[in-house]
């Protein structure tokens, strides 16, 4: 929490006390909690070799949890028998002879923006995301936490969090949506391993409000008067500036309350926006939550993944590295506990077409295409076969990955499925691939090499091959 009290009884000469000033405490991170001079502190311990390891882009991770199917996505197989073939058609894109699962027409129209990979597979058939994250690494770390490591976690230019977890909740307050699904999934998603909770993701939805987490405690009608309270904040600075009041604080404490003040908190808010932008990401109008959260397995489902990608816009836009956005519901059984004959492809798969759609043209408008590497991907595939319900079980040889921006090559298709999409038909590419490849995309690999003191981390991230056809 960040205190700033303008009344009570401890005032100095300058109107304020050191101890009752400056309080920031808990930010909320997964894995526990740290105060943000904390995180500064940790930010100037790394070690940045006789260069910068980073580079100018950042990543903005959609991860479907619970295992999007390969087939309905960008492998729909056509030819092969009823049993196999997709089960929403399939739809021309804008690449000769290429075609996509039928919920996906908007990104079928802008194919040449984007590269698809049909012959990676997570090699995981379980809901833990670490072995895909993680590539299997020694600290357990999720990406998000390896970026953060080397790039700090907090970026000292803006004072936005390096790596940030993007939950519903956190652009709809108050939502509720069911904790059954896959609850071992989660934790998993942006797990620091062994790094420690300094590397965690930043969730802005946190175990309370986000406003709560960074709630000045002045009076509680002031805190409700938007205005008085950026009165207060503005009155409260000139004072500052005036006072010199935090000349003798820690460093680490003056460069917290300094980001407080920038603004960081508006990052997170997507009311900023224009009308218009905002009406464009929205997938709320899409469906109707009650249609998708009667079934078990889809009960941490929400139509809110369009705002989920604006406000991953917004924080890439100012400064943040690497963004874990989460669309959970994707576990589609198609027994008692999801929608029979994977009929939840229309919910899920439509709100994911439009709202990748409106991100990637939203960079573009803005000049960002080259900067901000958009990866779609899940846990995992589906089987090819459907089961006796129409749906298909967990599968981890193919799984749907998307690729776009961030300065590779787009417009293509790489690799190949067999007849029926049961495994690659050649070169398969793994987790350990995309790792190098997203690595490579937000890091300088040969500068990290100079640096002293990563550890294992200098080796994750500067190992493995990026997947071919990519670079250059």
């Amino acid at each position: 929490m960040l205190t700033l009290l303008d009344r009570g009884p401890n005032h100095t000469c300058q109107g304020f006390s050191r101890r009752e000033f400056l309080r920031v405490g808990s930010l909320g991170l997964l894995g526990g909690s740290l105060a943000l001079p904390d995180l500064l502190a940790a930010r100037a311990q790394a070690s940045y070799g006789s260069g910068r390891p980073l580079t100018d882009k950042s990543v903005v991770l959609l991860f479907l949890q619970g295992g999007p199917s390969h087939i309905e996505f960008f492998d729909p197989k056509m030819t092969a028998p009823p049993e196999i073939r997709s089960s929403t058609g399939e739809v021309k894109t804008a690449l000769p002879g290429v075609t996509f699962g039928g919920t996906f027409p908007k990104l079928a129209a802008m194919a040449n923006r984007f590269t698809v990979v049909r012959n990676y597979g997570s090699r995981n058939a379980d809901h833990s995301y670490l072995s895909v994250s993680s590539a299997g690494n020694p600290l357990k770390a999720a990406m998000g936490a390896l970026y953060s490591r080397v790039a700090g976690p907090i970026n000292s230019r803006t004072g936005l969090p390096n790596n940030v977890l993007v939950l519903p909740e956190a652009v709809q307050p108050g939502l509720k949506l069911g904790n059954n699904f896959e609850t071992g999934a989660l934790p998993t998603l942006t797990s620091p391993g062994d790094l420690g909770p300094s590397y965690g993701a930043f969730d802005p939805a946190g175990s309370a409000d986000f406003k709560k987490i960074m709630q000045l405690q002045i009076e509680a009608t002031r805190f409700d008067d938007r205005r008085g309270l950026l009165g207060q904040l503005d009155a409260l600075r000139r004072r500052v500036d005036a006072g010199n009041t935090l000349d003798s604080f820690d460093r680490f404490q003056q460069r917290a309350f300094d980001l407080v003040m920038k603004g960081v908190v508006e990052a997170f808010d997507i009311s900023k926006e224009d009308p218009a932008t905002l009406e464009r990401y929205d997938t709320s109008k899409l469906f109707k939550l009650e249609e998708v959260t009667k079934w078990f397995d889809m009960k941490r489902a929400s139509n809110q993944l369009g705002k989920q990608m604006l406000m991953a816009r917004r924080l890439v836009e100012r400064g943040c590295g690497f963004v874990t956005v989460s669309d959970c519901g994707w576990d589609m059984h198609s027994n008692s506990n999801s929608p029979k004959n994977m009929e939840g492809m229309k919910f899920l798969g439509n709100q994911v077409d439009h709202a990748v759609a409106a991100f990637l043209q939203d960079l573009e408008e803005r000049g960002l295409s080259d900067k901000v590497l958009l990866v779609v991907t899940g846990e995992m595939g589906r089987t090819p076969r459907r089961n006796r319900d129409g749906g298909r079980d967990h599968y981890g040889t193919l799984t749907p990955l998307l690729l776009a921006g961030g300065g590779l090559k787009m417009g293509q298709v790489i690799g190949e499925s067999d007849k029926n999409a049961t495994a690659p038909l050649y070169d398969p590419q793994t987790p350990a691939n995309l790792l190098a490849t997203i690595m490579r995309v937000i890091l300088d690999v040969n500068e990290i090499r100079t640096m002293t003191n990563l550890g294992k981390t200098a080796d994750i991230v500067t190992g493995g091959e990026p997947i071919p056809g990519l670079f250059g």
